[in-house]
């Protein structure tokens, strides 16, 4: 796995949130209260006595706790998690927005007026996300629902 995606350390601070610090020297803090009340397998991670001692595995892969595979978490997902807690764009947004809308990254590189390669250093995280490019995301899926209404008879400005 590369640099930005492997854990270095990792430190816990109050209520169920992490400091994490990437091998490439990225540090960023994620929250893991919305994932751990949404996942019951993730619910022993309550008990402050085991959400204290977390271990990264797996050459800086993962966080485990407990020695337990279910109470595992990868390190490319909560960076992922903590670029968009902060107001970011993580690679996984690119990632899905692709998915949704079902482009090839031709297509979407198209769509966005990124050449093929730069949005395929963004997906896969090699390089940060700019803001402005999830934006255009957003802004290109917005004009395909405002197509799709204008063919229905709604009022949609022109793209």
């Amino acid at each position: 796995m590369s640099k930005h995606f492997t854990l270095s350390k990792v430190k816990v601070l109050d209520g169920l949130k992490l400091a994490l610090v990437y091998a490439d020297g990225e540090a960023l803090t994620v929250d893991l209260a919305p994932l751990v009340k949404r996942h019951k397998t993730l619910a022993p991670l309550r008990d402050a006595a085991v959400f204290k001692k977390p271990r990264i595995t797996d050459g800086g892969e993962t966080l485990t706790w407990a020695g337990n595979d279910e109470l595992q978490l990868a390190a490319d997902n909560l960076r992922a998690r903590a670029i968009e807690q902060a107001g970011g764009v993580s690679h996984e947004f690119i990632w899905h927005w692709m998915d949704k809308h079902q482009l090839t990254l031709d297509q979407a590189a198209k769509h966005l007026g990124l050449s093929r390669r730069m949005l395929a250093y963004y997906r896969s995280g090699e390089k940060p996300v700019p803001l402005t490019v999830g934006l255009a995301c957003l802004g290109w899926e917005t004009l395909q629902q405002q197509a799709g209404a204008a063919h229905e008879g709604h009022f949609a400005m022109a793209g």
